[in-house]
Formats: structure tokens, sequence, C-alpha cells
């Protein structure tokens, strides 16, 4: 697109109710539709088929290609969405990767440093901190915990990963797929996790820790 193109864009969409907080930066590709109300921050770049709803807001240095984001949807610094589908009132980023088919339903929210591939995020679902959620089918009201991965390949092969309802999946977690977290069930933090786990049931899968008294002065002593 070239310079005056781009330019024409950016009036039009202006016109149309769309704030751009700073227009030179802001590429809007001429294929992509943007809701009324919606304000696009600096170095903001919307490309392919994407469909952007109203009353959005679209942080600096995020790049949407081929995605549909619903209504009064907030996608913070530095996300990249792709081939993604983001309903009403969630929440994505900074740092968010969606790859194709993720599907994050109303009102959930994708944090920091998370990435999600070929998965669904239910309804009022968060995963709010350093997580890989790949090939997963997360219900509603689901807490997923920093550092949680689905471990999804078997160098072969792809596996789902299915969390029902209000499910609590702890911190530095492994969901070895295929596997299943029931309705309701906790999962420990720092549990790698390879078989289902009930609905209501707490699953833990850790090793045993030892404290070794003295180890340190014992070393210490034996360099000496």
């Amino acid at each position: 697109m070239s310079r005056i193109a781009r330019q024409q864009r950016n009036e039009a969409l202006v016109a149309a109710g769309v704030t751009l907080e700073d227009p030179d930066t802001t590429y809007v590709g001429p294929d992509v539709e943007v809701g009324a109300g919606t304000v696009l921050h600096p170095n903001v770049y919307l490309e392919g088929r994407t469909r952007i709803g109203a009353r959005c807001v679209i942080h600096a240095s995020v790049r949407i290609v081929d995605s549909t984001i619903g209504d009064g949807v907030t996608v913070l610094n530095f996300c990249l969405l792709t081939g993604a589908r983001v309903a009403a009132g969630a929440r994505i980023g900074p740092f968010a990767h969606l790859r194709p088919e993720a599907d994050v339903r109303e009102d959930a929210r994708v944090g920091n440093f998370v990435e999600l591939k070929k998965t669904v995020l239910g309804r009022r679902s968060k995963a709010n901190h350093l997580a890989y959620l790949g090939d997963a089918t997360i219900g509603e009201g689901v807490n997923v915990g920093a550092g949680t991965i689905t471990c999804n390949y078997d160098g072969e092969r792809k596996h789902p990963t299915i969390i029902e309802d209000g499910a609590f999946i702890g911190s530095d977690t492994t969901l070895v797929a295929p596997v299943k977290v029931g309705k309701n069930a906790y999962i420990a933090a720092a549990s790698s996790i390879v078989k289902d786990v009930p609905p209501g049931a707490l699953g833990i899968a850790r090793g045993m820790q030892v404290n070794k008294e003295g180890w340190v002065a014992k070393k210490k002593a034996k360099k000496a």
C-alpha cells in the first residue's frame, strides 16, 4: 500500500469513528474492518482479512493478521495474533502470541508471554503468565497457572488436552497429552500429569523432596 493510499485509508477510518493515536505509524490493510469507537495506538499493524469489533483498544506494537476480534476487546502491547478468534470482552497480552485456530471466548484473559495454538480458552478462563497451550480445549472459569505447558507433540503426532469447567491448574504443571482434567478438579503446582484427573479430584504428580542435612558443610570439608 502506497503512502497516499495508507493516508486515505486512515482518514476513512477516522471518519467512521475509529481513533488513530498516531496515523503515521498505523497500518490498516485494505481488507481490514474496524468498528466504531475502537482506538488504535502507535505502531499497530492490522493485516489480511482481520475484523476488529467496536470499542476495542489495540495498544502499541501489536500485529494482527487474518483474525476476528469481538467488541470491547483489549489487546495490550507487543502481541502477535495470526488466524485467531477473540470474543467480546476478552483481554490479551502484553507479549502474547495467538497462533492459528486460537479461540479465546468471552471475558477470558491471556496474559504476558502466553502462547496459544489450536486451543479454545473458555469464557472467563484465564492464563495470565508464561504458558504454552496447544491442541487444548479449556472450559469456562478455568485458572491456568504460570508455567503450565500442554505437552501435545510426541515426536510424531499431536494429541489433545481437555480441561473441563472450573478446573484449577497449579503453576509449573505439565499436562502430557492425551489427558483430561475433569470439572472442578485441582492440579497441584509442579505436577506432571500423565493420567486423567476425575471431576472434583486433586491431582498430584511430583518427585519426593529430600533434604540432606549438613550437606553444604560436608562438601566444604571434603574440598579442604
